[in-house]
C-alpha cells in the first residue's frame, strides 16, 4: 500500500513538473501584448500623485502593537477608498484569531472595501497596514526623496501596496471601468505578526475570488518580479517538567529536564528533507534555574520551514511520536506546535496569470520575472491561496529594499509608472477574461 501510494505521489509530481516546464516555454514564446496608451498616459500622470500618499501614509505611524496607530491609518484607508466608490466595512477577528506566543492582546481590524461593477470576474487585492516598528521611530526615518528613491518608515513594507492599490483603483475610475463583477481590497492590520486574526477572512475570500493579487514588494532594485510561491513556517516547543533536587547532597531524588530535553533535541535533529525544501533546526534552548539544583524544567523550540502544506502535519506527527520515546521515563514532555503562515505552493493558475504579467510589463518596455522559486518571506497571499487552486500572485507592489530596517527602507521610484500600469491593466484583462485564469 505505501509502495502503491509513493508511486502515485511520484507519478503526480512528475506529471505537474512536465506541466510547468511546458507552461513556462509557452508563456516564453508568446508575443508581446499591444501598448495601451491611454492606460500608459495615465500612469505617467498618476507617478506624483501616488509619491504624495505615500508621504501621507509614512507619517502614520501604525506598528502592529499599536492600535491607536492602526485605528489612524485606518480611518485614512476609508476615507480614500469611500471616495473611490467603495463600500468599506472594518473586521474585527480578534474572537476566532488564532493565536501564538508572539500576538498582540488586542490585534488590529481589517479593512475591506468592496466595489462593485457589472461583470463576472470576482478579483481580491491584498496589502497590509501594520509595520514592525514602534510608535516614536518614524524621527529617525522619516520620508525624504533622494534622487530614484523614496525612504520612509515602512514605505516598502507596505505603505507602497496601500498607495498602488489607491492609485490603480484611481485608473481604472479615470477610464469610467466597471468591467468587473467585484473588486474587493482587504488591508490587514496583523500581517507583521502572522496574520492571527485575518488569515480566516483571507483563506475564505482567497478561495471565493477568481483571481488574488497580493501588493507585497515587487522585488529589488536590480529584479522585477511576480511571485506564484513563497515558504511556510511553523515554531515546534518542546518543555520538559521533571523535579528539583539538591544538586551535591541529593541528585537522585530530581529528575533532570536539562537531560531529557538534550534526549528529545539529539533524537529530533534529523527531520530536514532539503529534496522536498524542509528545513527543521532547534533555534533556542533554557532550562534549570540556579547552578546547584537539579533542573525542574527545560524548553527548546525548533523553526520549520516547508514549501508544501502537507509538509507541516507530517513533521508534527513526527515531532508528536518522536517526544513518547523518553530517556527518563518520570520526566513530562509537552509539545507544542505554532503553526505561522502556510506556503504558497505554485498553481499553474497562478503560473499563467504571472506569466501573462510579465507580458503586460513588457508594453512598457519593463522586464519582470515570473518566478515560481519560493521566497523565504511569509505573506498574506499563502492564506488566500490556501483552500483554493484559483491564481494567487505575490508581488504586484513596487521595487524596493531594507523592509524592518531602522534607516534604510526604500522604494524604487521609476518602478512606480510600469507598475501602476501592470496592476491596472491586469484587473482589465481579467475583468474582460483576456487573462489565463488556468
Amino acid at each position: 500500500m505505501k509502495r502503491e501510494r509513493a508511486m502515485r505521489n511520484l507519478s503526480k509530481s512528475i506529471t505537474y513538473l512536465a506541466f510547468l516546464v511546458c507552461a513556462c516555454a509557452w508563456m516564453a514564446a508568446l508575443p508581446a501584448l499591444a501598448l495601451d496608451a491611454t492606460l500608459h498616459k495615465l500612469a505617467q500622470q498618476e507617478k506624483p500623485l501616488l509619491l504624495d500618499t505615500l508621504r501621507d501614509l509614512v507619517n502614520i505611524e501604525s506598528g502592529s502593537y499599536d492600535l491607536e496607530g492602526l485605528e489612524q491609518i485606518a480611518a485614512h484607508l476609508t476615507q480614500r477608498f469611500t471616495a473611490l466608490g467603495a463600500k468599506v466595512d472594518m473586521i474585527d477577528g480578534n474572537a476566532e484569531a488564532t493565536r501564538d506566543s508572539g500576538s498582540p492582546e488586542k490585534i488590529g481590524r481589517t479593512l475591506r472595501a468592496v466595489f462593485t461593477g457589472k461583470g463576472t470576474k470576482k478579483i481580491l487585492l491584498l496589502a497590509h497596514m501594520d509595520t514592525v516598528y514602534r510608535r516614536g521611530m518614524l524621527s529617525g526615518q522619516p520620508f525624504k526623496i533622494d534622487g530614484d528613491r523614496a525612504y520612509g518608515l515602512g514605505i516598502a513594507d507596505n505603505r507602497q501596496g496601500m498607495a498602488l492599490i489607491l492609485h490603480t483603483l484611481a485608473m481604472l475610475n479615470a477610464q469610467n471601468f466597471r468591467d468587473y463583477g467585484t473588486l474587493t481590497v482587504l488591508v490587514t492590520g496583523d500581517e507583521e505578526v502572522g496574520s492571527p486574526a485575518s488569515r480566516h477572512i483571507l483563506t475564505r475570500l482567497g478561495a471565493e475570488h477568481d483571481a488574488t493579487l497580493s501588493f507585497e514588494g515587487g522585488g529589488t532594485p536590480q529584479q522585477a518580479i511576480l511571485s506564484v510561491a513563497t515558504s511556510g513556517s511553523a515554531n515546534a516547543t518542546i518543555t520538559v517538567r521533571g523535579r528539583a533536587a539538591h544538586s551535591g547532597s541529593a541528585p537522585h531524588l530530581g529528575i533532570n529536564a536539562v537531560d531529557e530535553l538534550a534526549h528529545q533535541i539529539l533524537q529530533s535533529r534529523d527531520l530536514s528533507d532539503l529534496k522536498i525544501g524542509l528545513r527543521a533546526n532547534w533555534v533556542l534552548a533554557q532550562g534549570g534555574l540556579v547552578r546547584n539544583m537539579i533542573p525542574p524544567g527545560a524548553q527548546a523550540t525548533m523553526n520549520i520551514r516547508v514549501l508544501r502544506v502537507q509538509d507541516l502535519d507530517g513533521i508534527e506527527a513526527k515531532l508528536r511520536e518522536r517526544i513518547k520515546n523518553k530517556l527518563l521515563p518520570q520526566a513530562q514532555v509537552e509539545l507544542n506546535f505554532e503553526r505561522g503562515r502556510p506556503p504558497l505552493e505554485a498553481k499553474p493558475a497562478s503560473l499563467a496569470l504571472s506569466a501573462y504579467g510579465a507580458r503586460i510589463a513588457a508594453d512598457v518596455n519593463y522586464k519582470v520575472k515570473a518566478d515560481d522559486e519560493p521566497r523565504g518571506g511569509g505573506t498574506d497571499a499563502a492564506f488566500a491561496g490556501l483552500k483554493t487552486n484559483n491564481a494567487v500572485v505575490e508581488g504586484f507592489g513596487l521595487q524596493g529594499f531594507g523592509s524592518h530596517t531602522t534607516n534604510a527602507e526604500y522604494i524604487v521610484i521609476p518602478s512606480i509608472e510600469p507598475r501602476l500600469y501592470l496592476a491596472t491593466r491586469m484587473i482589465m484583462d481579467i475583468s474582460s477574461g483576456k487573462a489565463p485564469l488556468k
